[in-house]
């Protein structure tokens, strides 16, 4: 949950990473929960329920980012977003951002292995080496994974990125940073306590703490907002 001192243009309001909302429905929450107080009317959609992923819905698939280039790739972003805290590659440069994630001083095989051993429901981490064509580590060989979602119901996006993060980091804990600032118009606070919303997921990360017991941790907070949210949705 972002904390109201880390807003940013990453975050303003005090929401989940992976809040399931519409963009109707956010926008009643913040007129009303966070007292923007517009004159506002949001219209249905016709013929969408909540269970409903995008390649559900039959409409053609239009990229909202150069980066989110298929619907696979909105699963994993709410957990592999996060690795734009750091300076492991997300997978820019490939055909397959935030599916993709690797460093140069990462050996694949062992370091998939590793991860399928934790048991995280709904994903399999593939072996997998690529060269970024920009950004990250570009024209270098990078170890790591490939996140193939095999059950999207089960799957938890946020707790599997911190999972990888925890990985990478041990990988190579002197090798291995936090991205300095600046990051999307902020100059100050650290990329990744900007993107997390706190400095608690870095501080958990830095002391050990698994990633289990860091998505415990969000537990509570978390249900408060589900019952918050509950007023808002539309379907």
């Amino acid at each position: 949950m972002l904390e109201l001192v880390f807003e940013s243009f990453v975050g303003l309001y005090p929401l989940p990473v992976r809040h399931g909302m519409t963009i109707g429905e956010l926008a009643r929450l913040f007129n009303d929960e966070f007292g923007i107080g517009a004159d506002l009317e949001v219209i249905p959609m016709q013929g969408w329920s909540r269970g409903m992923y995008f390649d559900a819905t039959g409409l053609p698939w239009v990229l909202p980012s150069p980066n989110i280039p298929t619907p696979d790739s909105t699963v994993v972003y709410p957990g592999t977003v996060l690795f734009e805290g750091t300076n492991v590659s997300e997978g820019r440069g490939t055909t397959r951002p935030f599916e993709l994630l690797g460093a140069p001083w990462v050996d694949a095989e062992p370091f998939s292995a590793a991860l399928n051993e934790l048991g995280l429901p709904g994903v399999r981490f593939r072996p997998a080496v690529f060269e970024p064509t920009f950004h990250k580590h570009a024209q270098t060989s990078c170890g790591g994974c490939q996140i193939h979602v095999l059950d999207r119901a089960t799957f938890r996006p946020v707790e599997t990125g911190v999972a990888l993060l925890a990985a990478f980091r041990a990988s190579d804990p002197d090798r291995f940073r936090w991205r300095d600032p600046p990051y999307e118009y902020e100059h100050d606070k650290l990329p990744i306590d900007i993107l997390a919303g706190s400095t608690a997921l870095r501080e958990q990360i830095e002391a050990g703490t698994s990633a289990r017991e860091i998505a415990r941790s969000w537990e509570e907070p978390v249900s408060r907002f589900l019952r918050t949210r509950e007023r808002f949705l539309l379907y």
